[in-house]
């Protein structure tokens, strides 16, 4: 048995609730397949009845329904707290990860899988979602210092928390005990072959029989192998959840503006000090940015994926277009 409040149930749930609701339950998506869901109640899990015109593309892992418990037919959809969403190449609609998420574990290896300009995409994707990412480094028994990697991610972004663990260890729960308390929901994104599977059947508390299926990286290029191949929702030690994800091998910037500046604050807050209104940061004079550059309180590559990721947003973000009254939206096109 879960209450509510374990299950990660909060007053922005619960306000969303009308007395036309009191018969229906509230119950949590766990997993979301073609043509079924699951969700977990405060009994158990159960597999969800979808109405005929339910399309299990708009839910999320993590999301709260409301269900008609005799049935077990899908009602509603609550509004969410947290939405973790990326915009795949060629896709007109936005491809959802993981709603109502508190914490997000980005994780990546001691080794040469970890790429500070990927690691800066998947921070811009907690950003614009609301939710709080925190840098896990794998693999950490494997390497004779991790003090090295822990600098590579230290400045990424302001505030910014980072941690170095052996996702098999015991002691990896121990360290991310503090944002897997009861009712947390922490989601796990990442490279394939980085230890995601490890580190939830650790948190998790599963042993390797009955826990996630585990795969090793390749010793030449330190790729992984995909053996998480779908979104779910597990409890873990401590009270809270976590949600695993499949490893990603792209992911494009797309309506993320808000996350961006967020990521790039030390940059963004300098446009407003430029001569010029529409300064591109790039060759104009009396810029702000270039001359941080130039006194070496800004890094210059950072400011070129900054503006590699800025661009990338603006030519995958859809706009409208046409008169007031009639206008249309455009979808960006296949990347050439």
């Amino acid at each position: 048995m879960f209450s509510l409040t374990a299950l990660g149930w909060s007053g922005f749930f619960d306000a969303q609730l009308a007395a036309t609701d009191a018969d229906f339950a509230p119950m949590r998506i766990a997993t979301v397949h073609r043509s079924r869901m699951t969700a977990v109640a405060q009994h158990g899990t159960v597999r969800l009845q979808l109405p005929a015109q339910a399309n299990t593309a708009d839910f999320a892992v993590g999301d709260w329904v409301l269900v008609e418990p005799e049935t077990q037919m899908l009602v509603r959809r609550l509004e969410r707290k947290a939405l973790l969403r990326r915009r795949t190449e060629g896709g007109r609609m936005p491809q959802l990860i993981a709603a109502n998420v508190d914490t997000l574990f980005i994780t990546t290896s001691c080794n040469d899988d970890l790429n500070p300009a990927r690691l800066e995409r998947y921070l811009a994707l907690a950003n614009e979602a609301g939710t709080t990412p925190v840098i896990v480094l794998t693999k950490a028994d494997q390497v004779a210092d991790t003090a090295p990697y822990l600098a590579q991610v230290a400045g990424l972004q302001r505030g910014l928390d980072a941690v170095a663990l052996n996702a098999k260890a015991p002691e990896a729960a121990q360290i991310l005990a503090r944002w897997c308390a009861e009712g947390q929901t922490v989601a796990l994104v990442g490279s394939s072959g980085v230890g995601k599977s490890s580190l939830l059947n650790t948190l998790a508390g599963k042993s390797a029989k009955d826990g996630q299926m585990t795969g090793s990286i390749r010793e030449s290029d330190a790729k992984g192998r995909h053996t998480t191949t779908s979104r779910s929702l597990h409890p873990i030690i401590g009270g809270g959840w976590v949600i695993d994800t499949p490893g990603m091998r792209t992911l494009h910037v797309s309506d993320n503006l808000a996350g961006l500046d967020h990521l790039f604050a030390e940059i963004t807050e300098l446009a407003p000090l430029c001569r010029f209104r529409d300064c591109t940061h790039a060759h104009e004079p009396g810029c702000a940015v270039q001359a941080a550059i130039k006194d070496g309180t800004l890094d210059p590559a950072r400011v070129d994926r900054w503006r590699k990721l800025v661009e990338e947003n603006r030519s995958n973000t859809p706009v409208q277009t046409g008169p007031r009254g009639n206008r249309t939206t455009v979808h960006p096109g296949k990347r050439r």
